[in-house]
Formats: C-alpha cells, sequence, structure tokens
C-alpha cells in the first residue's frame, strides 16, 4: 500500500483546502459538462472547432475525477493509502488526459488555421468523418503511449518506506519508491514526454504565425477583430496550459517548500480544467447564444408545466 502525505497543515486550513477543491470539483464537472450538452444540443455549435472543444472538456472531466476525490481524501484523512496497482491507474488516467489535452489543442489551432487562412479548403478536409477520425486516433494513441511507461512503471520493484510526500500519484513520487536505477525508466518517459509537448506546441505555433500574417492581411479592422475573435479562447486556453507546464517543471525546485512544490501541479491538474469552460463560455458568442436559447427554452417549459 501507498501512503499518501498531501497537504500538512493545520485542521482549520486543511478543512478550508477541502471546501475550495470540493468546490472547484463540482464547478468544472458542471462547467464541462454543460461545454458537451451545449456542443450536443445547440445546431450552430455542429463544427469542428466545437466537436474538439467537446473532446477537450470530456478530458477535463477526466483528469479532475481521476485526481480530486483521492486528493480529498488525503486531505480529510492523516494517513490516506492506495494500492499500488491503483496509484499506477491513477497516473495512467491522469497522463493520458494530459497527453490528450496536448494532441486536441493542436487539433484546434489547425482547425482553426485551415478556417481563416484555407477557407475554400476547410469544409472538404476537416469534414465530420476526419474529425472523429482525428479524434480516436488522438484517444488511441494517447492511452497507447502511457500503457507503455505504466507497465514499465509497474515491473519496477518498491521498498519501503511507501511513503508519497504528494496529493496524487504523478510519476517521479512513484518512481522515488523503486529501490533499483531508474534513470533508463526516466530517461525514456522524458525523452517522449518531451516529443509529445514540443511537436503539438511547435504545430500550434506555426498556425498561429499563419494566422496572424493573415489576419493583418485583412483590409478592414472590424475585419480583423472579427476573425481574431474566433480563435482569442484558443489562444487563451493554450497559453494558460502551456503556461502551467512551464511553472511547474521548468522553474527551478530548489528553495520551494514542499507544500508549494505540491500546490503547482495543481496549476495544470486542477485549475485548467476549471478555467477551460469559464473562459470559452465567457469568450464566445456562438455559446453565450445557445446558453440563452437553452435557459428561454427551460423558462418556457417551466411555466407551461406551471400553468398546466
Amino acid at each position: 500500500m501507498v501512503h499518501f502525505i498531501g497537504f500538512k497543515t493545520h485542521q482549520s486550513v486543511q478543512h478550508l483546502i477541502f471546501l475550495i477543491l470540493f468546490m472547484v470539483y463540482c464547478v468544472t464537472i458542471c462547467g464541462n459538462l454543460l461545454i458537451i450538452t451545449l456542443v450536443s444540443y445547440g445546431k450552430t455549435l455542429h463544427s469542428p472547432m466545437y466537436f474538439f472543444l467537446s473532446q477537450l472538456s470530456l478530458s477535463d472531466i477526466l483528469i479532475v475525477t481521476d485526481i480530486l476525490p483521492n486528493t480529498l481524501h488525503a486531505v480529510l484523512v492523516e494517513e490516506a493509502m492506495i494500492s499500488f496497482s491503483g496509484c499506477i491507474i491513477q497516473f495512467y488516467f491522469f497522463a493520458v488526459s494530459e497527453v490528450l489535452q496536448c494532441f486536441l489543442l493542436t487539433a484546434m489551432a489547425f482547425d482553426r488555421y485551415l478556417a481563416i487562412c484555407k477557407p475554400l479548403h476547410y469544409t472538404l478536409i476537416m469534414s465530420h468523418q476526419v474529425c472523429w477520425m482525428i479524434v480516436t486516433t488522438f484517444w488511441i494513441l494517447s492511452m497507447l503511449i502511457e500503457l507503455i511507461f505504466a507497465l514499465r512503471i509497474s515491473k519496477l520493484q518498491f521498498c519501503g518506506p511507501n511513503i508519497v510526500d504528494h496529493f496524487f500519484c504523478d510519476f517521479h513520487p512513484i518512481v522515488d519508491l523503486s529501490c533499483f536505477d531508474t534513470t533508463s525508466v526516466e530517461l525514456e518517459v522524458n525523452l517522449v514526454g518531451a516529443v509529445v509537448v514540443v511537436i503539438p506546441f511547435t504545430v500550434i505555433i506555426v498556425s498561429y504565425i499563419y494566422i496572424i500574417v493573415t489576419i493583418f492581411n485583412i483590409p478592414s479592422i472590424t475585419g480583423r477583430q472579427k476573425v481574431f475573435s474566433t480563435c482569442s479562447s484558443h489562444l487563451t486556453v493554450v497559453s494558460i496550459y502551456y503556461g502551467t507546464m512551464v511553472c511547474v517543471y521548468l522553474v527551478p525546485s530548489r528553495g520551494q517548500s514542499l507544500n508549494v512544490s505540491k500546490l503547482l501541479p495543481l496549476l495544470y491538474t486542477v485549475v485548467t480544467p476549471l478555467m477551460n469552460p469559464i473562459i470559452y463560455s465567457l469568450r464566445n458568442k456562438d455559446l453565450k447564444k445557445v446558453i440563452g436559447n437553452l435557459v428561454n427554452f427551460l423558462n418556457l417549459q417551466f411555466r407551461k408545466n406551471k400553468c398546466s
């Protein structure tokens, strides 16, 4: 069994942390479910961009459901425990959702590139069948990549003390429990992780370079603003996602307290899934319109039921 240390603070502070994380969990689930519902309900949202957005919301639900319930338990219980197999499974689904988000954000950037820079070829290239094929490929590829690493980790030999000084089973806390040299495993994971992050990020950057060049070639300021507004939400989400990863993995850990080193991973495991639906709901006119239509429809149904 693996013992979680979690956040060791005063009991009243731990209760506050539990309350905040519980509220974040509820809002994240409801927000992302709302996005999925709106994309399914609104006929105006049946486009590749919103299809990829619904898959991003599904990925957000997966990561918070994988991380937060155990985290909430670890906050309240002094010695929260999980089996080694359960720990590896938690890491697996966490890693799958992270890799999948990199792929989906790349697909959304490429979708915006085609819509803005190649509008005549857009409907031909980004058909309904192609979108499903892209998403299915991303899901399968994410699961296969992380399955290989999960199997590699499961073959390591572990020895006591089985204590994880973290709030969930991330890669390094698990590997640190091994009694033997884990250099090869860490090197493999770091290399593949770098490829999985760098290549999608490069595609996103290149796509936005072409998009920006195209936008500046539009003569009217109103036309530029209208075109840019279609990708501003995605650009904000990309900035938050990769910005949090930079904070966690590139900011030196020396001099940080243990609680600070645990709080930083909350940025991409909790904050990003919370912010995604909020950003798209507040900055997207199409989503706002569908929300308004849905609210009006529910009010109409409520009045009909009340009158009858």
